[in-house]
């Protein structure tokens, strides 16, 4: 296997955490619409339990893919950064949840795409 062919190890995890970010950050700006247009769409894609749910994959998955990460390059800035995500998904879950554009949902999209840019960050560190 050529160097230009190779993924390390993490590739795939971080590539698929960067995927589910950006599922999050679709599922927020579809509940955002959701909740503006229809109030039964939006009391099922904005109950806090898919919320809840959401940022424990994220952080087991974050958790997962950004410590090989470490171990596998030895770099803590992704890590770092994609932690900082992480924080601002979990402050956004102590806002007020009522889908009225009240933070909840920009502060999660902001902390989905750190993390993201934590996962990306560590592919590069990779390559």
């Amino acid at each position: 296997m050529t160097a230009a062919t190779h993924h390390p190890p993490t590739f795939k995890l971080d590539r698929f955490a960067i995927t589910l970010s950006g599922l999050c950050l679709v599922h927020c700006i579809a509940t955002t619409v959701f909740v503006a247009m229809l109030a039964s769409a939006g009391s099922v894609l904005g109950s806090p339990i898919i919320h809840e749910v959401g940022l424990s994959v994220a952080m087991t998955i974050g958790a997962l893919a950004l410590g090989k990460g470490i171990l596998d390059h030895g770099f803590m800035m992704p890590s770092a950064v994609g932690g900082l995500g992480l924080g601002v998904m979990a402050g956004a879950l102590t806002l007020p949840h009522d889908g009225s554009g009240g933070g909840e949902a920009l502060y999660t999209m902001v902390g989905v795409l750190i993390l993201a840019l934590g996962h990306r960050l560590n592919g590069i560190a990779a390559e």
